[in-house]
């Protein structure tokens, strides 16, 4: 199986040029995928597209990542719907550093024969003035030519600067740049990005009378038709300090059974015999999530390593199914992370003194049930849990059941957290 079949079978083309696979299947490519450093991390958006650079160089092909250092200061318009804002050079450098070294990451760029290579278009474009790039570069595509991309066209009656229709331009240039000085035959992306792909293809031939090709594979979207990689948080990002291993590992495991099936195939380099062996197994007992727990452990594996899956698990398993002890074990990061979005409530570690009712502690100590009455009656129905065990109304909360010497979990039935800060 060559690169091309493996990633259809996958459902990770969408358009092709003709050409591309017969290129693939007789020769060792070196092909190229683009991201603008928007951010000084990568969000899981963008690894779908990072993800055929991976599979490039499985197959012994060469992968080439660019990040735009130029194209980052002018905004792409494919997809949105107003302009972008334009960032200060420090922050695209920063953002540049941040988004290099998750590619070193994903890539190898230490292999004997075929390592990956890392480009920056700044390097490029840093001396050329307008005049050059309007001369040499503008006059072998026609506004004609710009104005039928999609890209453009959605954007032409709510509103274009020429900056973001020069992005197309710009693109096309780092594709030729590449193929003239790097070897660079092949462009792929996502598929809102095939025509900026294309008219690098055609600035190609254009300026140089040679082929190059281009492939694209099809945007995510959720089955219920949200954004894929958004969650109520936001974006789910690669860095760690912007989504905690943790929080990265519950949003694949938390995937639906359709979307997992799709996102196992894509952000995972199991072979499909062994992707479709789980599927098989989720059918048998779907309430046991073979397919989320797989997709999880694999994704968190590459982005975090051994480590960070090995504590998202500890940190998800003590949440969901363990003990009091299994709450203890962990460390306050661990356990903000687990508890992130949960209502907070405070308690004067004076007013805890030696020992304190638990309908007090409920009521007028926290707030976290509204009276006393109502404190008292929902632990006469047992529905109160105090780090994960459950107490009556004769219990008492003491120093002994503070977490990290800080925090006490509590639990109103099987779905409403709160986390009172002990200060």
């Amino acid at each position: 199986m060559n690169v091309i079949e493996d990633l259809r079978q996958r459902g990770m083309i969408q358009d092709i040029m003709p050409g591309t696979e017969e290129l693939f299947a007789k020769e060792k490519v070196a092909a190229y995928v683009g991201v603008d450093p928007t951010a000084d991390s990568m969000h899981v958006g963008n690894l779908a597209t990072m993800m055929l650079l991976v599979y490039l160089q499985k197959y012994g092909h060469t992968p080439v990542a660019l990040v735009g250092g130029a194209t980052g200061m002018i905004g792409d318009p494919s997809g949105k719907s107003a302009e972008r804002n334009l960032l200060d050079e420090e922050t695209l450098r920063k953002n540049q550093e941040g988004v290099g070294a998750q590619l070193k990451g994903l890539l190898d760029f230490e292999a004997a024969d075929n390592p990956a290579r890392l480009e920056n278009n700044y390097d490029w474009f840093k001396d050329m003035g307008a005049l050059d790039f309007l001369r040499n570069v503008g006059k072998h595509l026609t506004i004609n030519y710009m104005m039928a991309k999609d890209s453009v066209k959605s954007r032409v009656e709510t509103g274009l600067s020429f900056t973001e229709f020069s992005y197309q331009l710009i693109q096309g240039y780092d594709f030729y740049h590449l193929y003239k000085n790097g070897g660079v035959k092949v462009q792929m992306g996502g598929s809102d990005q095939w025509g900026n792909i294309t008219s690098g293809t055609e600035l190609i031939r254009r300026m140089d009378g040679g082929e190059a090709f281009a492939f694209t594979c099809p945007l995510i979207t959720k089955s219920d038709g949200s954004k894929f990689g958004k969650s109520e948080g936001g974006n789910i990002w690669l860095d760690p300090a912007k989504t905690s291993p943790y929080k990265f590992y519950q949003f694949w495991l938390n995937a639906s059974d359709e979307d997992a099936e799709v996102f196992i195939k894509r952000f995972t380099l199991l072979p499909m015999e062994e992707i479709e062996a789980v599927a098989a197994e989720h059918k048998e007992a779907p309430h046991q999530r073979a397919l989320q727990h797989k997709l999880a452990e694999q994704v968190t594996v590459m982005i975090h390593g051994q480590e960070g899956y090995d504590k998202a698990v500890k940190a998800s398993e003590a949440m969901f199914k363990g003990s009091k002890e299994d709450l203890m074990a962990l460390s306050k990061q661990e356990l903000l992370e687990v508890l992130e979005g949960v209502p907070t409530h405070t308690l004067k570690r004076d007013n805890l003194g030696d020992a304190l009712d638990t309908i007090s502690f409920l009521s007028t100590e926290t707030d976290i049930l509204p009276s006393k009455s109502e404190a008292r009656r929902s632990l006469q129905s047992n529905s109160i849990s105090i780090n994960k065990e459950k107490v009556g109304v004769d219990s008492e909360i003491t120093a002994a059941d503070l977490l990290n010497d800080e925090f006490i979990l509590v639990q109103k039935g099987k779905k409403n957290k709160f986390l009172v800060i002990v200060e």
